[in-house]
Formats: structure tokens, C-alpha cells, sequence
């Protein structure tokens, strides 16, 4: 690519594709577009082959998918294996029929078996079966992978598909309901520790920048308490002001807290990504010596991980919550390990830099401005 090149960044509004964006620019890249969800709707095939026809990108950066944590895998399934498949069918089909000169397909670790060896390796896909609550997200991954693969392969394209470990940054999905567990805990820790101190304004102020089932800052205190408690802050109303003591707030976390993630700093992932477009091809990505051509796609992450009990630990000691942090065992815990084995991605020459407590510090303060 050169700084004039035409990029198309599918999803740049998103937690990567905003990231993404952010990194092109301050590197001097001035020709970037993109279409918000009004202008262009991804899963509308007709729409797609209009903007390729129109625009012409000759790059594209595949950012744009349906995404949500263990709850809204579970709870959406057919809206998540249909939206992505034809989110990834459309904007992968049309790169190919348009010539586009580099593809990168952004997936997630998720694609890997429930029982897969720990670290996973690029070469555990497809060797067991996958975890039930996300199978159906985890398949329209998987067959973004293998788009790439089949048309590179049948068609000579250059399309490279990278899968991030958990993310989390500026830009998060903050959302009760559909959040990815880290941006869920900063919230809900954040929201109790407002309600231990009594400051109803940054509760209101909270729930007015970002609203939890049609509640805002204009719901009655009582309509505010009900619907934080159905997301697992709760606590015990002392009086008809709703003062609290510090020790009556406790923050519910599903499942044992024992799961272990690893998470990657967006920015991090965002300069992985570019990093890929700018130095590496799809021939960079498998060894020549196979006589199958399979398992192409990049994992990047850090290597690290942490379980959801020392995970929420931590928030609490970086946002100064002194409440109760209840583990709730009769919901479920998902995969129990989940750890990348980044070492292809270090071959490749790149490496993540921001770590874990760092990134969280961060992330919380974006939240609050």
C-alpha cells in the first residue's frame, strides 16, 4: 500500500475498525473509506456490489461483524451465523469480482474447539467440536477462513484472515446485554461503585449516554434500581433516599470466575492489522512444503491470560470499588481456557505492546470523558 492507496475499512465505527482507522492516519494515509450501517447495509448484496462497482477500493479491511458476548452468542443465534455470513459473502465476493489487490478478514479465536490443546495453535481448527453458547458465530468464522483460503487458491487473490483474541478499548461495546465481559465489568463495577457512593448523577449521567432497555437518567430511581439489579448490581436500600453503605453493594459476575482469557489491546490489534496489509501476503502465511493448503490465518494475541476472577479483581482495584464481587455458579462458565499461541504472528515479525492492567486504566478513563 502507499499513503494515496483506496482503503476500505468495513466497520469503522467498531472497537477494531475505529482503531484501524486511527493507526492509517497517524501513519499518513489519506485516501480511507467507509460507509456507516445507513449508507451501506453489509448483508444487503445488491448494495455491496453498487459501492465496489462505484468506489473501487483496491484494499479492504473486513472490520464489520455482528458481535456480543457469551449471553447475546447464546440468545441470537440465527442472527449471528446469518448476518456474518452475509456480511463476509458479500464484502469477500465482490473484492474478488472488483480486483481488489489485498483483503484482510478479521475473525475471532473463538473458532477454535471447545477442547482444544492450550496454547491454540493455528493448526487446531476444525480438529474437535466447537463451544455450544457460540457455535453458530464460530462457523460464520470459520467459513470467512476458508473464502480466503479457496480464493486465493482457485482465483490467485490476496486475502488474509487474522483472528484476534478477546479485544477491548476506546470504542467498546459498553452495552449490559451484548457486551464482551471485560467493557461488562468496567461498567457494572463502575455503576456500584457510584451507587456506594451515592451519586446518583453519574448514574443518570451514565445511563443517559448509554440507556439499559429503555432506561435513562429520566427513570425514577426506583425504575433505575429494578433494572440494575436484573444485571447484577444490586444492593439493600437503606432508606427512602436510597443511601447505601459501601458493603451493601455487591456486583454479580457469571459462572465460577475460574474461566481463563486473554485480551488484547485494540490499538495493539489495529497496528497488527496494518502492520499484515503493509509487509505480508497470503504466501507468507503457510508453509510451501504442505501439499494441502489449509490453516492460513493468523492468530494475534498476547499469549497471556488471566481468569474472570483475578480479571474482575483487578477492575475493582482500578476503579475503587469496596463492594461485594458474587460469583453466581448456576450460569455458565463457557470454555474454561482460552489462550492464543501468538508465535506465528512473532515470526511474522510483530508483537503486541500494551499490557493488560495498562490497557484497563486506559480504557476506564476513555469511558468516563
Amino acid at each position: 500500500m502507499n499513503k494515496t492507496s483506496k482503503i476500505y475499512i468495513a466497520g469503522h465505527r467498531g472497537l477494531v475498525g475505529s482503531a484501524i482507522v486511527k493507526n492509517l492516519e497517524s501513519k499518513g494515509y489519506t485516501n480511507l473509506i467507509y460507509r456507516t450501517h445507513e449508507e451501506l447495509d453489509l448483508t444487503d448484496q445488491q448494495a455491496v456490489a453498487k459501492f465496489f462497482e462505484t468506489e473501487k477500493p483496491e484494499y479492504v479491511i473486513l472490520a464489520a461483524a455482528k458481535v456480543g458476548g457469551i449471553i447475546a452468542n447464546n440468545t441470537y443465534r440465527a442472527d449471528f451465523i446469518y448476518e456474518n455470513l452475509a456480511i463476509q459473502n458479500n464484502i469477500i465476493h465482490q473484492s474478488y469480482l472488483n480486483g481488489v489487490k489485498k483483503l484482510l478478514f478479521l475473525g475471532s479465536t473463538c473458532i477454535y474447539p471447545k477442547n482444544a490443546p492450550q496454547p491454540m495453535k493455528e493448526e487446531y481448527l476444525l480438529t474437535s467440536e466447537l463451544e455450544y453458547t457460540n457455535e453458530p458465530y464460530a462457523i460464520a468464522k470459520i467459513a470467512g477462513i476458508k473464502m480466503c483460503e479457496s480464493y486465493n487458491i482457485q482465483y490467485g487473490t490476496n486475502f488474509i484472515s487474522v483472528m484476534p483474541t478477546n479485544l477491548y478499548g476506546p470504542n467498546d461495546n459498553f452495552d449490559l446485554e451484548k457486551s464482551h465481559v471485560l467493557p461488562a465489568l468496567i461498567r457494572k463495577i463502575y455503576l456500584g461503585k457510584c451507587l456506594e457512593e451515592n451519586n446518583w448523577d453519574a448514574i443518570k449521567e451514565d445511563l443517559n449516554k448509554n440507556p439499559i432497555e429503555g432506561i435513562d437518567g429520566n427513570s425514577s430511581n426506583e425504575e433505575i434500581v429494578e433494572k440494575l439489579n436484573k444485571y447484577g448490581i444490586s444492593f439493600s436500600i437503606l432508606d427512602s433516599q436510597f443511601s447505601i453503605n459501601s458493603n451493601s453493594v455487591r456486583i454479580e459476575i457469571w459462572g465460577s470466575g475460574k474461566p481463563r482469557r486473554e485480551f488484547l489491546w485494540s490499538e495493539d490489534m489495529a497496528d497488527a492489522c496494518v502492520f499484515i496489509m503493509e509487509n505480508r501476503d497470503f504466501k507468507d502465511t503457510y508453509d510451501y512444503k504442505n501439499k494441502e493448503i489449509r490453516n492460513t490465518h493468523i492468530n494475534i494475541g498476547t499469549g497471556k491470560d488471566i481468569s474472570i476472577k483475578e480479571l474482575a479483581e483487578l477492575i475493582k482495584e482500578v476503579i475503587g470499588f469496596k463492594g461485594e464481587l458474587y460469583f453466581n455458579t448456576d450460569k455458565p462458565d463457557g470454555t474454561i481456557i482460552k489462550l492464543t499461541d501468538p508465535s506465528k504472528l512473532h515470526n511474522l515479525g510483530w508483537k503486541h505492546k500494551v499490557e493488560l492492567e495498562d490497557g484497563i486504566r486506559r480504557v476506564y478513563s476513555w469511558y468516563l470523558m
